[in-house]
Order: C-alpha cells, then sequence, then structure tokens
C-alpha cells in the first residue's frame, strides 16, 4: 500500500509526459497578475470587481475544454486502433504467406521471406511518411537495393510498397502457388492495412479547425485575466497562487489536447510507433525460423 502511494507521487511529480513545459509561462503570468490585483487591493484601488464573474460563466469554458480534450483523445484513441489493425494485419498476412504459398523451386524460399520484409517495411514507412520524414537506412535491410533506391522518389511510400505485395501474391496465383480462396483472403488482408494508412492520413490532415482553437485560447487568457479581480476581495494575498493554480488547471487541460491530437510524433504522450514497429519485425524474424509442417513432410519425402 505504501510502494503504491510512493509511486503515485512520483508519478504526479515526474516531468517525463507532463505539459508543465508548456504552460509553465502562462503559470507564472497568471501568479505575477494576481499578486499585482492583490498589492493593488491592499492599497485600497478599486480592483475588486465580483460581477465580472459572470461574464464567461465557468461551466462554459468547463464545457468547451472538456470537448477539446475528448475530441484529441477520441483522434489520439482512433489512430492507436489503426496502428492496432495494422499489427493483427501484418501478422495473419505474413503467417498466411509464410504457410499457404506453395515453394516449387529452390528460389521461391527466398521469395517469401522478401515479401514478409515488406510487410515490416510497409509499418516502416507507414510511421515515416505520418511523421512526414523521408525514406531512411531503416528500410535498407527490409527490401533489395533496387527497391529501396525506387521508393525514395515516391510521393506515398507505404502504397508503393502495398503495390510490390500484391504484385507477389498475383504473381504466385499466376504460378499455381496460390489457389483463389488464398489469393482473395491474402488481399482482403491488404486492403485492411491500406485502409488503417488511409485512417492514419485523415486523422494527421484533418486538424482541429482553427477558429475553434483560436477562440478558446481567447476565452482562457480573458477567463485568467478577470479572476483575480473577482477573488482579490475574498482572498487577500492569496489571490496570485490561487490565480496560478488556476492557470495551471485550464491552460494544462488545453496543452492535453494539443499535444495528443496529433499522436503520430515523438512526444512522450505520442503512439510508440518506433517500438510497434520493431515488435512486428521481431515477430517476422521469428516467423521465418519456423517450418509449416506441409513443407517439411513434402522435404521429407523428397530425401526418402
Amino acid at each position: 500500500m505504501i510502494a503504491e502511494k510512493i509511486k503515485s507521487f512520483r508519478t504526479a511529480l515526474q516531468p517525463k509526459g507532463s505539459v508543465m513545459k508548456a504552460i509553465f509561462k502562462h503559470i507564472l503570468w497568471c501568479g505575477a497578475f494576481g499578486f499585482i490585483i492583490s498589492l493593488l487591493h491592499h492599497f485600497d484601488k478599486p480592483v475588486s470587481q465580483p460581477i465580472l464573474g459572470s461574464v464567461i460563466p465557468s461551466i462554459v469554458l468547463g464545457l468547451l475544454l472538456v470537448f477539446r480534450t475528448n475530441t484529441a483523445y477520441e483522434r489520439f484513441w482512433e489512430g492507436r486502433k489503426c496502428w492496432g489493425s495494422i499489427v493483427n494485419n501484418v501478422r495473419n498476412l505474413a503467417r498466411q504467406i509464410w504457410v499457404s504459398v506453395d515453394e516449387i523451386s529452390p528460389e521461391d524460399k527466398d521469395k517469401k521471406i522478401t515479401a514478409l520484409n515488406l510487410l515490416a517495411a510497409f509499418a516502416v514507412t507507414t510511421k515515416l511518411h505520418l511523421r512526414g520524414e523521408a525514406v531512411n537506412s531503416e528500410l535498407e535491410d527490409l527490401m533489395p537495393s533496387t527497391k529501396y533506391i525506387k521508393l525514395k522518389i515516391m510521393n506515398n511510400p507505404p502504397i508503393e510498397v502495398a503495390f510490390w505485395i500484391g504484385d507477389y501474391l498475383q504473381e504466385q496465383y499466376n504460378r499455381n502457388c496460390l489457389n483463389s480462396y488464398q489469393l482473395t483472403s491474402m488481399q482482403e488482408l491488404l486492403n485492411n492495412l491500406v485502409d488503417n494508412l488511409g485512417a492514419c492520413e485523415r486523422i494527421l490532415k484533418t486538424p482541429m479547425p482553427l477558429a475553434y482553437a483560436i477562440h478558446l485560447k481567447q476565452l482562457l487568457i480573458l477567463y485568467c485575466f478577470l479572476l483575480p479581480f473577482q477573488i482579490v476581495d475574498s482572498l487577500g494575498w492569496w489571490t496570485g497562487l490561487i490565480s496560478a493554480l488556476v492557470g495551471f488547471t485550464v491552460f494544462g487541460i488545453e496543452a492535453i489536447g494539443l499535444e495528443i491530437e496529433n499522436p503520430f510524433g515523438y512526444d512522450a504522450n505520442d503512439l510508440p510507433l518506433d517500438a510497434i514497429c520493431e515488435t512486428m519485425k521481431r515477430n517476422i524474424d521469428d516467423l521465418i525460423t519456423l517450418t509449416p509442417n506441409a513443407r517439411e513432410r513434402k522435404d521429407n519425402s523428397i530425401i526418402n
């Protein structure tokens, strides 16, 4: 019980993942302005105006902040679901290719390994595409050099990788290494990958409406500006501290929404895309080490 409380206390104070750095200046300004108002009140200046509390009702500001945060979290969660679907579809498609595609010639196994690595490359290119980054050396080991060079000049690298995978599946069907049902099943999984890419692009390219973001920021500033005039008569010298705490609350909520509305970057609160891609690559490497029973029986029959 004590250990859990200590851990909870440490979590509350840890700087990583916190928005404190983003809102620190706002908190200082709120506290400093509140202190100035309390100082003027101390010298009997007419700064106490409780009626200003009705200018921006707290419930209105609260609802706007809740809507802002919920909208941002919906984008974050949809992005996570898309990447979860990418992981599942990559695993299923890799398993089906490795087990179902017949190996007729000696080089067929190498082609299957290349196709499986292209599935990992699809995830990596999707990550780079969503981050607005160019094709880099992270992809060199996942495809032949000719494909890597060609990928550098493509506007949408994940689509090109998906094309190569689909072309491989169609080729195996034409060589009678796949039947029509297997091809249809694999193409459906590949289509799901492209659909997930499109869903992530929709999140990325549909930001919060600018007018809403500007209006919310204006209301926050106005609310924190009027707050000391409302509370100085009751709190006196505590006005600066309370104003800073309120600023910490409202600007913190807004900053959280800003940070998670695009979940594909490098912020501490963004999705761990590097770790997800690395996990898929390890899964595919493990799959390649396995030998399907059908192929093993075929090899044994050839030996005998």
